[in-house]
C-alpha cells in the first residue's frame, strides 16, 4: 500500500502571485511549514517539498528520490552552458519547458 505526501503548496488563492510566465504558487516545507519558493499553477497538480533540516533530521522517504535544491540548480545550469554557451533569461527557459523538446526541458519538468 502506497502512502499519500502531503501537497506542499498554498491553499489559500489570495497568495497566489502574478509573474513572469503566469500565475505561481508559494510552497512550504511540509512538515515545519519553512517558505519554500515557488512553483507554476500551470499544468502543476501536486507539489511536496522538504527544508534541508527536515529532510536531514527525518531522512529519505522510502521510493522517493531526495534531490537537494542546490544539485538540481547546478544541473540545470550546467545543461544550459552545455546546449547554449550561456544562461538562458527567464523567458527563454519557458520556452524551452513549453516546447519540451531538449535534455534541459526534460531535466526541468522532472522537478515539476
Amino acid at each position: 500500500m502506497s502512502e499519500t505526501l502531503p501537497d506542499s503548496r498554498a491553499r489559500n488563492g489570495a497568495t497566489i502571485l502574478m509573474g513572469a510566465g503566469g500565475v505561481w504558487v508559494p510552497v512550504f516545507c511540509a512538515n515545519c511549514g519553512k517558505d519554500g519558493g515557488m512553483v507554476p499553477e500551470q499544468n502543476m497538480t501536486f507539489a511536496f517539498w522538504l527544508c534541508a533540516p527536515c529532510a536531514e533530521t527525518h531522512g529519505a522517504i522510502a521510493g522517493m528520490l531526495m534531490l537537494p535544491d542546490e544539485v538540481f540548480w547546478e544541473r540545470v545550469k550546467q545543461e544550459q552552458l552545455e546546449a547554449h554557451g550561456r544562461f538562458l533569461t527567464e523567458q527563454e527557459l519557458v520556452a524551452v519547458v513549453e516546447a519540451d523538446a531538449s535534455p534541459l526541458a526534460t531535466l526541468i519538468n522532472e522537478r515539476r
